[in-house]
């Protein structure tokens, strides 16, 4: 930090940090919070625990933003004083300490700051994340496997509920593929740059003479549904079909046909949902999901369109997005940011933010320069 003046990084810090608070409009976040806690307090909130896990989930969000801008103002406040008081004491330990302190801030900052940026139609809403293995055989199935435990593992991280909707199993190890929820405001907006194929460069478990396999999985991420869209899907479109729900290995989760697989005949799109006891909730929530894919797919047309008419260029980010390489040296690299990282055990543990927040800059960039 030789020849940099803290104090006019500390300014520049409160400038982008007001600059926050303008977009995020703290005076209507309050009002909210207020409106919400007071539907919270209602006695009969729980009649409806879907409504309800909204509500209560949409407040604690708004209440951690809040929290997040109102202790970065303090830290920023009590930053000024702690090198003041390095400077008056002419103290190199305090120093040190207000120098972390201040990388820290600007790491949090410009955390923050990817917040304001998602302002697409659809991204506060909560995700729907479907992945599939591809190339490769059971190192395929595998790495999808461990794909769905990295996005859990990310949510758990965050504090965000996850809900598991169906998983199909793998013969000899992993999975075919999975979809799971992840309810918590903005994560479709959070998560959508994750959209796209994931490919693994390893020594494989499963080759007796170990040599290295490359295999690939794909993460397809979509809005969750909700009242205000309107998705029409007519009976003689969908077929449905039940079975027994089964897990790893062939072993019964339950003794009855409960799970549901939806397939929609004019897209083919197929849906499948096996994690409740109901075979009325699983074709529900299978009703769900299909719901949601459709809704992705009719953005998706609009937005051709509305490419083709400007004479612009679509961007798909549909294909490989990452290399996640543990053999012979050791990264995961995302192909569209350059963003990397030197230990993949930890970002397979769920450790993304890094790679998350560069996509939400680099979607935006992509998406100002069609425009």
């Amino acid at each position: 930090m030789a020849g940099i003046d803290p104090a006019e990084e500390i300014n520049e810090l409160s400038n982008t940090l007001r600059s926050i608070q303008d977009v995020l409009d703290l005076d209507a976040m309050r009002k909210q919070i207020q409106e919400l806690e007071e539907q919270v307090a209602a006695p009969d909130l729980w009649d409806d625990p879907d409504q309800a896990q909204k509500v209560t989930s949409k407040l604690s969000h708004l209440q951690g933003e809040l929290n997040r801008v109102d202790n970065l103002a303090r830290r920023l406040d009590d930053l000024t004083v702690l090198y003041e008081l390095a400077a008056e004491e002419a103290d190199d330990d305090t120093r040190a300490e207000a120098d972390k302190e201040l990388a820290s801030l600007k790491s949090d900052v410009g955390a923050l700051e990817v917040r304001t940026l998602l302002s697409g139609e659809y991204d506060a809403r909560e995700a729907l994340v479907t992945i599939n293995s591809q190339a490769g055989g059971v190192d395929a199935a595998d790495w999808a496997e461990m794909l769905l435990r990295m996005y859990l593992r990310w949510a758990e991280r965050k504090g965000y509920p996850t809900e598991v909707y169906e998983t199909s199993y793998a013969e000899e190890a992993g999975i075919k593929s999975a979809t799971f929820t992840v309810k918590a405001p903005y994560a479709y907006g959070t998560l959508r740059g994750e959209h796209g194929t994931h490919r693994l460069v390893r020594i494989s478990p499963f080759d007796n003479q170990g040599r290295r396999q490359t295999s690939f999985a794909g993460v397809d991420i979509v809005p969750v549904v909700e009242q205000t869209d309107h998705i029409d899907i007519n009976e003689d479109e969908i077929r449905v079909d039940v079975y027994r729900s089964s897990g790893p290995g062939g072993q019964g989760v339950n003794t009855t046909d409960s799970a549901v697989r939806i397939t929609h005949l004019p897209s083919g799109i197929v849906v499948s949902c096996q994690n409740e006891r109901s075979q009325l909730q699983n074709r529900a929530t299978a009703m769900a999901v299909l719901q949601a894919k459709l809704l992705e797919r009719k953005r998706q047309e609009e937005a051709e369109k509305m490419s083709e008419l400007r004479g612009a260029t679509t961007t798909s980010w549909g294909t490989q997005i990452r290399n996640y390489v543990l053999h012979p040296y050791q990264i995961v690299k995302d192909l569209r940011t350059g963003t990397e990282a030197g230990n993949p055990s930890a970002v397979l543990d769920g450790d993304l933010d890094g790679f998350i927040e560069s996509e939400i800059r680099w979607m935006r960039r992509q998406e100002s320069e069609s425009v």
